[in-house]
């Protein structure tokens, strides 16, 4: 009986590491791009998670005039300021904010097809 030693399972979290690194100050902040889908081929490019720092409005302003497109920034309860651009701009505004020196390249978050 000897031979055999029972060993019994212990908790095991394979999370724990992610959610210790998530946890804290040190939690990278993303910029989501998204795009949605509207009625036929329309569609509509949302940006989310920008530092409050900066002025969306002069961030939208630059947008609007390099991609000759509309658009506006939306106030959401959950999400807070949200810019709205017309049009799959998902490409063009990843590359504007890394430009512009706005965000870093790994903070960015594309979603979408």
């Amino acid at each position: 009986m000897s031979d055999l030693d029972v060993q019994t399972p212990t908790a095991f979290d394979p999370f724990a590491d992610a959610n210790a690194e998530d946890s804290g100050a040190g939690a990278k902040e993303y910029v989501h791009i998204r795009t949605q889908q509207r009625n036929g081929r329309k569609s509509l490019t949302t940006v989310q998670g920008l530092k409050k720092e900066f002025s969306y409005n002069k961030i939208l302003k630059d947008l609007k005039k390099e991609f000759c497109c509309n658009g506006t920034v939306v106030q959401d309860l959950e999400l807070g300021q949200v810019i709205q651009l017309q049009g799959d701009q998902r490409k063009n505004v990843s590359t504007f904010l890394v430009q512009a020196g706005i965000v870093k390249k790994e903070n960015i978050k594309i979603h979408g097809f």
